[in-house]
């Protein structure tokens, strides 16, 4: 390195130079005492002391169904999902297997084929509900099916709406991206005000491309390109879509949710 005008050396370190804008440096002038006690809130390696447990495992919602009944909900599965179906369920033949893992999805029958699972929220992911769970949980499936409605209707209750029109055309969807807006259909709430909202002046499509949106339109008899411009943008969401539902048209008539005939 080049002298300085302080007459600072031309090799090795200048420490002025490397150190001059840092606290000056810490220099030991005696060994550490390795014989002194480690203090135990110190940390190690990057690390803090370790904090107990904040709920023990027994008590975690894949073990207590008291912590799980409050944050289970249904959520769609593509029509032919396999899994452990909810009406073939023989809780006495799964506690005579107890020793067998019980790991298949328990699946039920959503509308119009879909697969409905039951998932247990845990914030980042989702468990989905499998044998295993009944058998830890000691429930039979109407506990899991009341719970999990009970769940969704309460998330329902308080989940926006966005509305948007162009001329004439309106359109209702749920996109949270909590993971429920989907299977929110299920809801008699939920179907009720998308007839109101959208049954006054004609028929009301619905699509559920993706378990994180459900969007209805409205079919007006002088508006019949609609339903194309419909199942095109089902196809394209559901296509782009991390979980995909289904590709299907569906329309709420009475209330109910059914397979648009066109």
């Amino acid at each position: 390195m080049e002298r300085d005008q302080g007459g600072g050396s031309d090799y090795g370190r200048d420490l002025e130079r490397e150190l001059g804008d840092e606290p000056a440096p810490a220099w030991r002038d005696s060994p550490p005492d390795i014989l002194s006690p480690i203090d135990p809130n110190a940390p190690v390696s990057g690390h803090v002391a370790p904090r107990p447990a904040s709920s023990s495992a027994p008590a975690a919602p894949e073990h207590d169904w008291e912590a799980a009944s409050g944050m289970i909900f249904p959520a769609f599965r593509p029509v032919g999902t396999a899994g452990l179906r909810v009406e073939e369920i023989d809780q006495a033949r799964l506690l005579a297997e107890v020793a067998k893992s019980h790991a298949q999805p328990i699946v039920d029958e959503g509308p119009c084929g879909l697969a409905v699972v039951y998932a247990l929220h845990a914030g980042a992911y989702d468990v989905i509900v499998n044998g295993d769970h009944l058998l830890s949980w000691n429930v039979g499936p109407e506990e899991i099916q009341d719970a999990a409605m009970r769940n969704l209707e309460a998330w329902a209750a308080g989940a926006a709406w966005i509305e948007e029109a162009s001329g004439d055309r309106r359109l209702l969807s749920s996109d949270t991206g909590d993971g429920w807006d989907a299977s929110r259909i299920l809801v008699a709430g939920a179907r009720e005000h998308l007839a109101d909202q959208l049954g006054r002046d004609g028929r009301v499509l619905v699509g559920l491309p993706d378990q994180h949106l459900l969007v209805a339109g409205t079919l007006r008899p002088d508006d019949p390109d609609f339903a194309t411009l419909f199942a095109d943008f089902i196809v394209e969401q559901s296509g782009g879509a991390d979980m995909p539902i289904d590709r299907r048209v569906f329309e709420l008539v009475d209330g109910r949710l059914v397979e648009f005939a066109g």
